[in-house]
């Protein structure tokens, strides 16, 4: 490659990062994000931002890849804790502050997907990630013998567990950020605590072979909380 190839595929990098860097100094704040702005802010024409990405979202999913921890890093103060209703609490709260966080991308790819649905899929849907990582203790109990209930948890789950959820609770119920975090944390451990009593004597009754030869352990009424091992 020659010295003056090198030096325009350099700029080309340098103008990439710069439109990636200046996406990414806008998403922390609760504006509207548009190429124009984020053009501006790194110094480039628009038409010079569009040649670097088809459209606003990917732009967006570059500039935030990288800045979520990862589900077990994220659930790093309950690694050890088989309590999944805390465990999907502590998730409900890492995600939805996260949000807060970065809301001005969120709220563009949120918006960019509901007109058009096929881009979906380039959000990064980092909710699925934190609920398997919360739910993981009942993956041999509730997971292996009831798994349609299982999977309904975290269909059900998702619904709470995520941006929209919050935003309807701050924009539309008029809550602080603090109020809606709580109210979703409340419903994600509310709709966890359900499905888990719900289930809990299909894996805590014995099966016919390991039953053969003793009686079936008493149970308390009303007493069907469990704690997976």
């Amino acid at each position: 490659m020659t010295a003056g190839a090198a030096g325009r595929v350099n700029q080309k990098q340098r103008t990439r990062a710069a439109i990636v860097a200046a996406a990414r100094d806008l998403i922390t704040g609760s504006a509207e994000i548009t190429m124009p702005a984020v053009a501006q802010a790194a110094l480039v024409s628009e038409a010079t931002a569009y040649r670097y990405f088809p459209d606003l979202v990917s732009l967006l999913r570059e500039a935030v890849d990288g800045t979520w921890p990862s589900p077990e890093q994220a659930l790093a103060s309950v690694e050890h804790n088989a309590d999944v209703v805390e465990r999907i609490g502590v998730a409900t709260e890492r995600l939805l502050r996260h949000v807060l966080a970065y809301q001005g991308a969120v709220r563009t790819m949120i918006a960019a997907s509901v007109v058009r649905p096929q881009a979906a899929g380039i959000r990064p849907g980092y909710r699925f990630g934190l609920i398997d990582q919360a739910l993981a203790p009942l993956e041999n109990t509730l997971g292996e013998q009831v798994p349609e209930a299982f999977r309904q948890l975290k269909q059900d789950l998702a619904i709470v567990v995520s941006a929209e959820a919050l935003f309807i609770l701050t924009d539309l119920c008029g809550l602080s950020p603090d109020e809606a975090i709580a109210s979703a944390v409340r419903s994600a451990r509310t709709i966890t605590t359900a499905a888990v009593n719900g289930c809990s004597a299909s894996w805590e009754r014995p099966s016919n072979s390991s039953a053969r030869g003793r009686s079936s352990p008493s149970r308390t009424p009303g007493n069907s909380a469990i704690q997976p091992a």
